[in-house]
């Protein structure tokens, strides 16, 4: 890959990034003390903070990916900036994504930032740009998981542990969905330079319409038990439990009910 020159100004970090990053701070530091009266609260704005994080990681990752394969053009959008107002569509890559979250505890995949794929050569480049934001996505998910499966638990208050649970709950089901082949998803993005024009042609057009077709399909009750078994598998592969992972989406939701704090064996703490 070649490296295309930007100028400085299209790579700094953007205040409303760090003004994200924040709020996780904060609110993580909140879930750990257990300084706010309601910790559903704290764990609620850290999720919700870190999960943005995580989509503006998501998509930067594509941006980067493109930048090193040849489409200069990202820099001067403002996508290496980390800014989430600079996407192609705000509404697709933050909003909807957050609101998925609130409602369903799903961590539905956004889009988009616009890749001049016309400045680009070569079919791995273009796989490369889009398998790069779901990959971040398992890179988030390794972190938020990581004290789990390192057995490092120990002194780490309960409200913050299954916050992380959530959080890597979230980051799964964003991988595991945007992986998959379906137009307008990253997962057909990895596909389709190695699909014949003809096809591609025929595909385009149900692009727009990909992410309602998987929330549409998720909404069905037989495909959503399966398909968060599976989830479950996975994370507790990586050492997080389900118990972990419910009682984080309860107390994200702390709306909804009590905001005590069980341990994992039942006490509270």
């Amino acid at each position: 890959m070649t490296t295309a020159p930007t100028r400085s100004s299209d790579r700094r970090i953007s205040p409303v990034f760090l003004g994200i990053a924040a709020v996780t701070a904060v609110a993580g530091w909140a879930a750990w003390t257990g300084f706010a009266d309601n910790p559903g609260i704290a764990v609620f704005l850290f999720v919700t903070a870190a999960w943005i994080v995580s989509l503006c990681l998501h998509e930067y990752a594509h941006a980067r990916t493109a930048l090193h394969s040849g489409d200069i053009s990202v820099g001067a959008k403002g996508y290496l900036t980390l800014n989430p107002l600079k996407y192609t569509h705000a509404l697709l890559s933050i909003v909807l994504p957050v609101l998925f979250v609130i409602m369903g505890g799903i961590g539905l995949p956004g889009g988009a930032v616009f890749i001049e794929r016309g400045r680009i050569r070569g079919r791995w480049k273009h796989s490369l740009i889009s398998a790069a934001g779901p990959l971040t996505n398992v890179l988030f998910a390794v972190v938020c998981t990581a004290p789990f499966w390192l057995d490092a638990l120990d002194g780490v208050p309960y409200a913050f542990r299954y916050a992380l649970a959530f959080l890597a709950l979230l980051q799964v089901t964003a991988a595991i969905l945007n992986s998959l082949p379906i137009p307008g998803l990253d997962g057909y993005g990895v596909l389709e330079p190695w699909l014949s024009y003809k096809i591609r042609r025929q595909v385009e057009p149900f692009a727009p319409f990909g992410l309602i077709a998987v929330f549409g399909i998720l909404w069905i009750p037989e495909v959503n038990h399966v398909f968060f078994d599976a989830i479950d598998a996975i994370l507790r592969g990586l050492g997080v439990s389900e118990w972990d992972s419910e009682w984080g989406q309860r107390l994200y939701r702390f709306w909804e009910g009590s905001q005590e704090v069980p341990s994992p064996s039942g006490f509270s703490q």
